[in-house]
This record gives structure tokens, C-alpha cells and sequence, in this order.
């Protein structure tokens, strides 16, 4: 695996207390010049954000609100959302539109749901409608309730994807219970396939067959929180955390199982051994994968004409690596990697390119801000 020299990023930037926007100019990287814009900031702990057609942002904050946020930056509560199990990596997490929310104006977000059993992810549907200087969620409803119940505050994922034919990819954490990973009666660790009303979808591999999920497309991961549509392909691209090293990039297949815990690149965070080592017949390999972890979170592949020397490279936030990693492709190969936006000394949760050509990032922490990338 080769990777580039790590360019030197010296920033210039006025101070973080000064009023939106903010811009940081950062040396050119692969395009011409690069500088980035703050959208909005003092988001609690955000998550996701997701672009409206008319202007404007949805963003999710891990405690459980939902906030709509103008150009200018102010924010507006989104009453509506479902109650979650805010503790630890659990909350509010993933958001994202109706492949017809010009029409139908739907939007689905997963959410750790508690319960008896303990916390679950869980998918939620409802209806974004005007209100006052805002919108609201109105006829919401869960869809879908994870059944990887357990304890405590770990590894709920979770990431969403509309597949090309309109079918819903839903990424699932172990909740640190790593044996159910492989277990298919359960959806631990697994990426699911349903419909848009969080039904098994058509086609789904184990549809029908005794003790298995049929919400189940692939079992075998530990805690994925990135998904995104490979716009070459239409395949689904996947991004996990490893424990100590191990983070991996997948592109899940049907019925297929990708290893977690039985192998792994990574470490136990004891320094321990992880399973039976980094392969076994039936078990698939990773497309890539980071040692030591950067604690991936997010991803993007990059379409715009904005970025030109960027175009069909993945972008992938890091949490502890604070930085944003390009990858360079060549089909579905990693050729290269890239560290960019070191200094900026962010954990980066989720990035996205919007529907003005540019690429978006959300930093994580309880003054995180949305931010615009401007090539």
C-alpha cells in the first residue's frame, strides 16, 4: 500500500469567536487553493447533515435535537424527532432525504432507541413540514427496531445509503457484544437492506431461510459509521472502526461476511491478538484499511466539477485523527491516501458533498461547526 508524502498545512486563521462566517485559508493542496468556511457553529456533539432542495441544512446533534440551519448560520429547533438513548456513542445519528423528497418530503434518521433489553439502532420515518421561520416533523413513525440490544453506550453505527433502486442500506454497530457480529439471528454488526417502510427488501439474501434476519445484506462488522453509493458503480461503500488499528473500508456484498471479530488488522486496545489473525476462507478482506485507527466517520465521493484534480476520490473524516483522508481510486482500489486538514485539529463526524457542488464537514465536539470546503 503506497501513500503520499503528508503535505504541511500552515494555518491562517482569525479566531474561533469570531461571527459566521469564518474563513481559514489553507495551502494548496491538490487544487489550485483551498479555504474553508464556517456554515454554522455551536452545534452540541453534530452528526449529520443533510441538504434541502430550497435552501438550507438539516442537522442532527448526538443528545437528540434536530436543528434546521440557514445560510446564515442561525438555527432553528426541528420539533418531532423520536426520544433517544443519549449515553455514550448513542443518540441521534444518521439523517437522510427521500430519494423523492421533492414530492414526498420524507426523511429518515437512526436514533438509539432504549428499552427493557437495553439500547438498539433504530430507523425512524416522518414527514418534514414549514413552520414559522423553521419546519417540523410531523406523522413520525420508528420503522425499524434493531434488535443488537445491550447495555451501556457502544458501537450503535450508523450510517444511511439509498441504493440506485431506491432500497435503503442501514449500517448496524455490535454494540460491543463482538460475538454477535457473526451471530445472523441478530442484526449486531451487520449492514441491512429494507424498504422505505423499513420492511426486509425484495432480494435480500437471507429472505426466508430459519434463524436468519432477512433485514440482513451482510454480517461480520463491528462498528461502521460511514456509507455512501459509489457513483461509478452504484455499489455501496462501507467505512468501520477497528479497535486498536483495524479501521476498514468495505464494499458489502449479499449473504457476504466481512470477519469482525474472527479476523481483523486490528489489536484488542489490551494489545492483545483479535481472533484467528487477518484472514480466513469465507471471510472477505477489506478494500483498505488504517493501523493505527484514525476512527473514521463520515464519507463522500467526490462528483464535482468543483474540485477537478479530486474527481472519483473518497473523502473520509477521522475522529481521532483529526483530519480529513482523500483517497485516491482506481476502480475499486486504493491507490493512495492523503492526510489534509491536519491543523484544523478537528474530530471530523461527517462529510458530505452538497447539491452546490461543495464538500461540507461537521465537526464533532459540543462547539462543533458546519463547515464548507471552497476550492
Amino acid at each position: 500500500m503506497h501513500f503520499r508524502k503528508k503535505a504541511t498545512f500552515a494555518a491562517i486563521a482569525a479566531s474561533f469567536l469570531t461571527a459566521v462566517p469564518v474563513v481559514f485559508f489553507l495551502p494548496a493542496e491538490a487544487q489550485s487553493s483551498t479555504r474553508l468556511e464556517t456554515v454554522a457553529e455551536n452545534l452540541s456533539h453534530p452528526w449529520s447533515v443533510a441538504f434541502l432542495p430550497e435552501g438550507g441544512y438539516l442537522v442532527t446533534e448526538r443528545d437528540g435535537l434536530l436543528k434546521f440551519v440557514s445560510e446564515d448560520g442561525s438555527q432553528v429547533v426541528v420539533p418531532g424527532t423520536p426520544e433517544v438513548f443519549a449515553q455514550g456513542q448513542g443518540g441521534l445519528l444518521d439523517i437522510a432525504l427521500s430519494p423523492g423528497f421533492d414530492i414526498d418530503k420524507t426523511v429518515y434518521l437512526t436514533f438509539s432507541e432504549g428499552g427493557p433489553e437495553g439500547a438498539g439502532t433504530s430507523l425512524f420515518r416522518a414527514k418534514l413540514v414549514p413552520d414559522g421561520a423553521g419546519y417540523r416533523l410531523d406523522n413520525g413513525e420508528t420503522v425499524f427496531s434493531g434488535n443488537n440490544r445491550d447495555y451501556g453506550g457502544r458501537h450503535f453505527g450508523s450510517r444511511l445509503a439509498f441504493a440506485p433502486d431506491g432500497t435503503l442500506f442501514m449500517t448496524v454497530g455490535e454494540r460491543g457484544d463482538r460475538d454477535r457480529a457473526q451471530d445472523p439471528s441478530r442484526h449486531n454488526g451487520s449492514v441491512l437492506r429494507l424498504t422505505v417502510d423499513g420492511k426486509p427488501a425484495p432480494g435480500n439474501p437471507f429472505l426466508g431461510r430459519e434463524g436468519f434476519r432477512p433485514e440482513i445484506w451482510s454480517i461480520g462488522h463491528r462498528n461502521p459509521q460511514a456509507a455512501a453509493i459509489s457513483p461509478a458503480t452504484g455499489k455501496l461503500w462501507t467505512v468501520e472502526h477497528g479497535a486498536r488499528g483495524g479501521d476498514e473500508i468495505n464494499i458489502p456484498e449479499a449473504g457476504k461476511n466481512y470477519g469482525w471479530p474472527v479476523i481483523s488488522y486490528g489489536r484488542h486496545y489490551s494489545g492483545g491478538k483479535i481472533g484467528e489473525g487477518t484472514s480466513k476462507p469465507g471471510m472477505e478482506q477489506p478494500v483498505h484499511y488504517w493501523d493505527p485507527s484514525i476512527a473514521p466517520s463520515g464519507m463522500a465521493f467526490v462528483t464535482s466539477p468543483k474540485y477537478p484534480d479530486w474527481q472519483g476520490d473518497l473523502l473520509v473524516g477521522a475522529l481521532a485523527g483529526r483530519h480529513l483522508a482523500k483517497l485516491d481510486l482506481e476502480g475499486d482500489r486504493v491507490v493512495s491516501v492523503e492526510k489534509l486538514l491536519q491543523d484544523l485539529g478537528e474530530r471530523i463526524r461527517d462529510v458530505r458533498q452538497g447539491g452546490d457542488g461543495y464538500v461540507y464537514l461537521l465537526t464533532d465536539s459540543d462547539e462543533g461547526r458546519l463547515l464548507r470546503l471552497l476550492p
